[in-house]
């Protein structure tokens, strides 16, 4: 009940705030209309040309048909190499991703242009959505495992990833066909607090915890059935309406932060400031980058990521039937 009420009062806190942003589509010929068998991912990005090779290897092999991007004034490239994939669609905003309320306010737009009471996936483009044997089966069938469980979302925390030793040596520069856990292969495997507030399942921990003292929230929501309902802007973390959150958590995000380039991207997202309390994450690692030299996340916990199959058996997703 306490679930239903806070959803309610959310929904009309959402209604005034809403607004209408500007954005425009840069795919040559503009947005592409989705037919009833695709299967779009959303996605923000900045600045991560090194990862979009793999990122849509990855994606593409699950099954997506479909990607529909902000970038947001990306500068090394990356705009310009999704402009040249072919099934990916490129939009911009003048506004920027602190300014969209984190990027929220942008999806909501896209999930609005191409059409609800559909399935998406809602990722950034750090993110490798991982789930019980993926290595085979293909979202088609987790999302009428889904269906046919009444659920309509699927919830996957981020599962922050690291190379063993200093990272100035994990070098990925997307050009040799390795995927980004080749190289930021371990993770933590023990360390985290699962936990269930009235809007949503919640995990803390992790390695940037460990280190940094710093709570974030892990828990998104990736695989999600968008309709009239549903809404991120209260929280990525904790999408409208909430009593849909409770679900197993039967995939992680592999999350991709930390490479031989950290210390650009870490002094650049502080310059930036468009992130979560003015990048104050960001700036406690570089007030550790600036007393050690370098950043390595290495403990008793490391773990090294072997597959679908280990994270199952570790527990840190559950079980899906396929057949």
């Amino acid at each position: 009940m306490r679930t239903l009420y806070d959803t309610l009062r959310l929904t009309a806190r959402v209604r005034r705030w809403k607004r209408e942003i500007e954005m425009s589509c840069l795919t040559e010929g503009g947005a592409r209309p989705l037919g009833d068998d695709d299967i779009p991912l959303v996605f923000n990005t900045r600045n991560d040309l090194k990862l979009m090779p793999s990122f849509l290897a990855h994606y593409r092999k699950l099954g997506v048909t479909r990607f529909i991007c902000v970038d947001d004034v990306s500068s090394d490239g990356t705009r310009e190499y999704l402009l040249s994939e072919p099934d990916v669609d490129v939009w911009r905003s003048p506004l920027r991703y602190g300014d969209a309320r984190r990027g929220r306010e942008w999806r909501e737009a896209l999930f609005a242009r191409y059409g609800g009471d559909r399935w998406y996936l809602n990722v950034d483009s750090d993110e490798f959505l991982i789930y019980q044997d993926c290595e085979h089966q293909p979202l088609s069938r987790l999302i009428r495992v889904l269906e046919s469980r009444g659920e309509k979302r699927l919830a996957a925390p981020m599962l922050d990833m690291y190379p063993i030793g200093t990272l100035g040596s994990a070098m990925l520069d997307g050009n040799d066909g390795r995927m980004p856990w080749e190289i930021a292969d371990h993770f933590d495997g023990a360390g985290y607090e699962i936990s269930y507030t009235k809007r949503a399942i919640s995990i803390k921990g992790g390695p940037r915890q460990r280190k940094f003292s710093y709570v974030l929230e892990l828990m998104k929501y990736p695989v999600i059935y968008w309709d009239r309902t549903c809404s991120l802007s209260v929280s990525i973390h904790q999408p409208l309406p909430c009593e849909r959150n409770f679900v197993p958590v039967t995939g992680v995000l592999l999350h991709f932060k930390f490479f031989a380039d950290y210390k650009e991207k870490i002094e650049a997202a502080v310059a930036d400031g468009q992130y979560f309390d003015g990048a104050v994450a960001y700036r406690k690692m570089l007030e550790d980058l600036q007393e050690t030299g370098d950043l390595d996340f290495a403990s008793e916990h490391s773990v090294r990521f072997c597959g679908s199959a280990q994270l199952l058996e570790m527990g840190f997703i559950a079980p899906v039937s396929f057949s």
